[in-house]
């Protein structure tokens, strides 16, 4: 259903660094660069058929992020939401919420890990675990 994800940020080379590392975790690349017509910067990374990007604001206000907003990250394993938890504050993001590990709800066992990007943008690694 979904094509990408776009963020911002008002550190793209912070925010580089930061998703390289994290969504290396994930196997995806270094990103595609693109700096448009105006000038701004936007980072392309692509694995799976998916696409999360992030761009310098282009109407050259301040990002922000929005409360109640996630993304989440489709992680393979327990291990996987672990290691993503883990790269993402050694990278400079910050653990939020219960520590990684399962969560029983109605759709049965789902292993998770919420944190926010160097701007604060709010992610969750999840696996499905039955």
């Amino acid at each position: 259903m979904l094509n990408h994800v776009m963020i911002g940020s008002n550190n793209i080379e912070r925010s580089k660094t930061f998703y390289s590392a994290v969504l290396g975790v994930l196997g995806a690349g270094e990103p595609f660069v693109n700096v448009n017509d105006t000038g701004h910067t936007r980072l392309f990374y692509s694995h799976d058929g998916s696409t999360f990007s992030i761009s310098e604001p282009i109407n050259g206000e301040e990002a922000n992020c929005a409360n109640g907003f996630t993304i989440g990250f489709k992680c393979d394993s327990l291990e996987q939401v672990t290691k993503l938890h883990d790269v993402a504050v050694a990278n400079g993001g910050t653990s939020v919420e219960d520590p990684p590990g399962p969560r029983n709800g109605s759709m049965g066992t789902m292993n998770l890990c919420y944190f926010l990007d160097p701007d604060g943008h709010k992610m969750c690694g999840i696996h499905m675990a039955g």
